[in-house]
């Protein structure tokens, strides 16, 4: 009985060339690898940053909601007083105590309401406006509303 060779009749072992990889397709791989985990790691990075925007906007929100309750509690003369009611204000608001937080600085501006009518003396438009920093973002926003001499506050006084 005769045994064959594993190599063959040239002394080399069938399909040499399937065996392994070559230096071009783990050079493709590798770049796919990479592409991947930079997308992941922007992918990351993105959704922190757009959760602390929609945190720091909800934080906003609270505070011009605040003021505006607040306005509810002074009477007309009180709101009609220069100086009684705070024009301006800053609010820390730091969610995870590890960095300086946000400072959100805010204005309030009592001024006579811009309604052509006859009780447009009866009422005052008031204006909050609420400015602080994301990164490097400066970010606003702003509420208007009304307080009448016959509005809301006669019902609490």
């Amino acid at each position: 009985m005769k045994i064959k060779s594993l190599f063959g009749k040239q002394g080399r072992r069938p399909g040499r060339y399937a065996s392994g990889f070559s230096l071009v397709e783990v050079s493709v791989g590798m770049a796919v690898v990479a592409t991947s985990a930079a997308a992941l790691f922007s992918g990351f990075t993105s959704g922190f940053f757009t959760m602390q925007m929609a945190r720091e906007n909800f934080r906003a929100t609270q505070i011009l909601q605040e003021k505006t309750e607040m306005l509810r509690l002074y009477s007309w003369d009180q709101v009609n007083t220069a100086g009684f009611v705070p024009t301006t204000f800053a609010t820390p608001y730091d969610p995870s105590s590890t960095n300086g937080g946000v400072v959100y600085q805010g204005t309030l501006t009592i001024a006579p309401c811009p309604v052509a009518a006859s009780y447009s003396s009866e009422m005052r438009q008031v204006t909050i406006t609420l400015n602080w920093r994301t990164g490097a973002l400066n970010r606003s926003r702003t509420f208007k509303t009304y307080v009448a001499h016959h509005g809301l506050q006669n019902y609490v006084y």
